[in-house]
């Protein structure tokens, strides 16, 4: 059975949602997006991804088409038309539909907003039960504003075939010599005993699961820093991890088709991993 999709006010099957073809999103990739993943029905961290839902409306000026309160009754009523304790929810923002193909845009048009969900499965809700990955390194070809998540993702894809063609889950992305992030990820290493992340610029999106990581490793007094990271630390770290909101945090244990640290999965991702998934189960459990 279709899934049901919101779609500018309406709730539809999703073979049943129309966009038109002169919608800004489908001509120029002109909106933005977020991804809100569901654990036991419930959306996890909903607030941070609002808020940076909102920073990418802002950065690209389209107006906000909903307040807090009503994005935060449009997921839990997708939610609830949806099948799936675990989910995995798709909101899209364009600036509209214009009467013509034109670069240049009136203020006056009204955003589309799209949402859909589908379930995701129950092994992609503890990483720990799949922790390790592969990775490759590549010269990050993206636009100059990864700050903004925006739908203009054909850096990303082009990149992202070559990871898939090359056998290796992510490719690890750099540009002059330091690290920016994955493809669909933030990129963590551990050296000297202490957590290190690329620090934030227009080359990295502001991570939901960034942010968490940060907020465990200071709740537990473990260290973490964000400062530049260069290719060259990337190859000598102990650890190298990724995070992203459906990837949650994982181990990447080999690249460029050699071993990380000694590699094997580090005590580090252990720890904060344990961490990650006994808050997680904490947070959902005082919601029951």
């Amino acid at each position: 059975m279709p899934s049901i999709v919101y779609l500018d006010g309406q709730w539809l099957p999703a073979d049943k949602a129309k966009v038109s073809v002169f919608d800004r999103g489908f001509l120029f990739g002109d909106s933005v997006y977020e991804v809100v993943v569901v654990y036991n029905r419930q959306p996890f961290r909903l607030e941070q991804h609002l808020s940076r839902l909102s920073r990418s409306l802002e950065e690209t000026g389209i107006p906000n088409p909903l307040g807090l309160h009503e994005w935060r009754f449009l997921i839990e009523r997708l939610i609830d038309q949806n099948e799936g304790d675990h989910q995995s929810i798709y909101i899209q923002v364009t600036r509209g539909v214009t009467e013509s193909r034109t670069h240049n845009y009136p203020t006056n048009i009204t955003p589309t907003v799209f949402a859909v969900s589908k379930p995701i499965s129950s092994k992609s809700t503890d990483t720990r039960l799949n922790p390790s990955c592969s990775a490759i390194l590549l010269e990050d070809i993206r636009w100059s504003r990864g700050d903004i998540k925006s739908t203009s993702l054909l850096g990303s894809v082009l990149l992202k075939k070559v990871v898939y063609e090359s056998g290796k889950d992510e490719g690890i992305l750099h540009r002059d010599g330091f690290i920016t992030e994955g493809t669909a990820s933030n990129i963590f290493i551990v050296s000297q005993g202490a957590i290190v992340t690329p620090e934030l610029s227009e080359w990295i999106l502001t991570g939901i699961t960034r942010d968490f990581i940060f907020e465990l490793a200071n709740r537990y007094n473990v260290p973490i820093e964000s400062r530049p990271v260069s290719v060259v630390e990337l190859t000598q770290a102990d650890e190298v991890w990724l995070t992203s909101s459906t990837a949650e945090l994982r181990a990447i244990t080999e690249l460029d088709d050699k071993p990380v640290g000694n590699g094997n999965i580090g005590p580090m991702w252990q720890r904060m991993a344990e961490l990650y998934q006994r808050h997680k189960a904490e947070l959902f459990s005082s919601c029951a």
